[in-house]
């Protein structure tokens, strides 16, 4: 008699380590990490971004510089802490403008008639036969270079993905029996779309956007390293990338370090989203 509690605790105790999923709290930790990074690099380390000291240029990790030193003796650690702020960035902003932009793109075409859908649907379309980053590398070529172009040519190149899926559950909302009650009851249509489409629409798309955080950064991080993103001395993965290539058969740490850091946050990030895409579709998945 005495074994049952026992048991039965011992079975409670099983099923809550089960429910910690080490994968899904790492992933967690890690970004938080990084979030912190971005918000305060100074509690991560004390030298900034642009110290050098010419006398130690080129040395490799050791006690005193942990990701060693690039060729103007500037201190990889500190770059890589500070340029998390500019990767992470780029990423999170050109999401958010993404998904503004695809939430009036998506609903214009699921509530502005048929000519509407067709035109906006086609444009989406034929952007997405393009590769996300040649798309971004045309905008940049009339944004210009720089965070700010690389921002805006990543949440472009992701816009027209986010609006097909807005426009696809804007429409499954339009034909629900609460709306079609408020269209009897002869609410505004611009109050129907606010309080009713908009928000049950926003869901999914939200997830979907947590899931794509991590091809943005990859994205802009990408565009940085090709030359026509963030440019140097700004501390950005990509960018960081591109001045240590040159370096490899010697200083191979000034381009593995912000590699390594790159990957580690997209599949964090990634990790996440799929964590959140698949609880909102009531699967279980760790």
């Amino acid at each position: 008699m005495s074994t049952r509690p026992s048991a039965a605790a011992a079975l409670r105790g099983l099923r809550g380590l089960r429910g910690l999923r080490p994968g899904l709290t790492l992933a967690g930790v890690i970004v938080v990490l990084f979030v912190v990074a971005a918000v305060r690099p100074s509690l991560f380390t004390d030298s900034g971004p642009s110290d050098g000291d010419l006398l130690a240029t080129l040395q490799g990790p050791s006690g005193e510089h942990w990701f060693g030193t690039d060729q103007l003796g500037r201190d990889i650690f500190a770059r890589v802490v500070h340029g998390t702020r500019y990767s992470l960035a780029i990423g999170a902003a050109a999401t958010g403008i993404a998904v503004a932009i695809a939430a009036v793109w998506g609903l214009a075409a699921a509530l502005g008639g048929r000519l509407a859908d067709t035109l906006l649907m086609r444009t989406a379309d034929a952007l997405l036969a393009l590769p996300s980053l040649l798309l971004a590398l045309m905008v940049v070529l009339i944004t210009g270079k720089g965070v700010f172009g690389a921002t805006l040519a990543v949440a472009i190149g992701s816009a027209p993905g986010y609006a097909r899926v807005i426009r696809s559950q804007a429409l499954i909302v339009r034909r629900s029996g609460y709306v079609g009650a408020a269209v009897g009851l002869g609410v505004r249509r611009i109050l129907i779309t606010t309080r009713h489409v908009l928000p049950n629409t926003l869901a999914p798309l939200l997830v979907l956007a947590t899931v794509m955080l991590g091809v943005a950064i990859s994205t802009g991080a990408a565009l940085s390293y090709l030359g026509v993103g963030a440019q140097p001395p700004t501390p950005e993965w990509g960018a960081m990338l591109t001045e240590g290539q040159d370096y490899l058969g010697q200083a191979w740490w000034i381009a593995v370090f912000p590699g390594l850091l790159l990957v580690v946050m997209v599949l964090a990030v990634t990790v996440l989203g799929r964590h959140a895409q698949a609880r909102s579709e009531g699967r279980v998945w760790s």
